[in-house]
């Protein structure tokens, strides 16, 4: 696993949950960081002075991602700022709501797939131009679902059709990269309780249920899944690419 201090990342929706314990990890390990929001600063002010008692760079900016001009001045920011990116996590994501076939409008068909998608659409293009140039190679880590595997609970029909995609997006993406040294994976987390997505979307019964599915029988938690990010980060220069790796207890294995 390569070296990862003083590596440069920018990481999307890193106010709470998966995002704020990714870049608490990378932070940990060395990396200077551009800490990406859209709702709340308290999580990424905290990342910040973290990063500044070790010593390394950070700071935090908002933009909304869906928007593409938005996008690449966020990105051009956060270059500016750390003087290049090595290691891009596409992070931000959501259900939005539970609907059912029959409840689905194209106007909530079309806002999930932009919170899922064009926010990854818009900073991986933003991006690609800095990661090329990275001196060691660079990774690009997205974070998919276990939804994207299984189909997901009933209600979630738009949210799992994106993540899906995600995983298509991440292999189709390391074949394309692959050229310049880019390598890019995904993460799919099954059930990691205490995010606002859990805490918004999923009633305590649900969770239950879900658990007592789950070989390793708990729920996981968001720094398990960021310690999985970490790993792919680190391995900037490895052979790691086009994979996805599952976050779930073991109950989707393959």
């Amino acid at each position: 696993m390569g070296c990862l201090k003083g590596k440069k990342v920018f990481i999307t929706g890193a106010e709470q949950g998966i995002g704020f314990y990714s870049a608490k990890e990378l932070i940990e390990a060395g990396c200077d960081i551009y800490i990406h929001y859209f709702s709340g600063t308290e999580g990424p002010e905290e990342l910040v002075k973290l990063a500044k008692s070790l010593g390394q760079k950070a700071t935090y900016g908002y933009a909304d991602l869906r928007d593409d001009v938005e996008s690449k001045k966020c990105v051009d920011e956060a270059t500016e700022f750390l003087g290049g990116i090595d290691v891009l996590v596409n992070n931000v994501g959501g259900i939005v709501a539970r609907k059912w076939l029959e409840e689905i409008d194209h106007k909530f068909w079309q806002t999930v797939i932009d919170i899922n998608m064009t926010t990854m659409l818009n900073v991986t293009q933003a991006t690609l131009p800095y990661l090329k140039k990275a001196n060691e190679g660079s990774s690009i880590v997205n974070l998919a679902s276990l939804a994207g595997r299984s189909g997901g609970h009933s209600g979630s029909l738009v949210y799992s059709t994106t993540k899906g995609a995600v995983l298509t997006w991440t292999r189709s993406l390391a074949t394309e990269l692959g050229e310049f040294g880019i390598r890019v994976n995904a993460v799919a987390p099954g059930l990691i309780l205490g995010t606002r997505f859990h805490d918004q979307h999923t009633t305590k019964e649900s969770a239950d249920e879900t658990v007592r599915g789950i070989p390793l029988k708990r729920a996981g938690t968001s720094e398990d899944v960021a310690k999985v990010i970490k790993f792919l980060a680190s391995e900037y220069n490895g052979f790691v690419s086009g994979a996805t790796i599952d976050v779930n207890g073991g109950v989707y294995r393959m």
